[in-house]
């Protein structure tokens, strides 16, 4: 199949599908005046890809991890360095959550702060130039 019905299929657009097969996730054979032609393989492909993206791994890692990935869930081999793989990307969210949870606690008080000011009828400066931000 050419890229476009592998993109129809999957719901992926053909940039990206280019962007998976320059990073080795994907490799089309060549037909006749050198399009890129999928196998019915690259729909499942395709799919994991997808699924261990939304897991929040990176191309890097799938290409690594691709050779044990199994069905449309998809499936991992067990083994100590997928796990390791998966545990450090665990472990690196984790960090970014807490982090961004003491930024919006942190947030929240200078909001907290900024309206009971406000109630107080004060008005203690002038925003710059710049405008609303966001």
């Amino acid at each position: 199949m050419l890229i476009g019905e592998l993109s129809r299929r999957t719901g992926v657009h053909t940039h990206q599908l280019r962007y998976y097969e320059s990073q080795g996730l994907l490799r089309p054979g060549r037909g006749a005046g050198g399009y890129r032609q999928y196998t019915e393989d690259a729909v499942l492909a395709v799919r994991q890809i997808r699924q261990l993206l939304a897991a929040g791994l990176s191309t890097q890692e799938i290409g690594f991890l691709q050779p044990c990935v199994t069905g449309t869930a998809p499936d991992l081999e067990a083994c100590p360095e997928i796990l390791a793989i998966l545990r450090a990307r665990l472990n690196g969210l984790d960090t970014r959550i807490e982090t961004l949870a003491r930024s919006r606690e942190a947030l929240r008080k200078h909001i907290e702060v900024t309206e009971r000011r406000m109630s107080d009828g004060r008005r203690e400066c002038e925003p710059g130039t710049l405008g609303p931000v966001g």
